[in-house]
């Protein structure tokens, strides 16, 4: 059961992110693809990176926390 929890708080974090990147960059995102195609590389590529840190901190961190509580 506890698996399915932490799926379910997992996905909710990645759609959330991803909701926020189109939200506020894809402006920003579309302008570097058309015109500064190495930095939208290098910049997608960043994005990616800090997805999956940043979302592996929160994810471990709230995971620990529904543990601790659990017991």
């Amino acid at each position: 059961m506890s698996f399915f929890l932490e799926l379910l708080i997992y996905a909710l974090l990645v759609f959330a992110y991803f909701g926020l990147v189109l939200h506020y960059f894809t402006g920003d995102l579309l302008d570097m693809y058309e015109h500064h195609r190495r930095w939208f590389a290098i910049t997608a590529l960043a994005l990616m990176i800090g997805q999956a840190v940043g979302l592996e901190i929160i994810s471990s961190l709230l995971f620990r926390l529904l543990r601790l509580k659990g017991k």
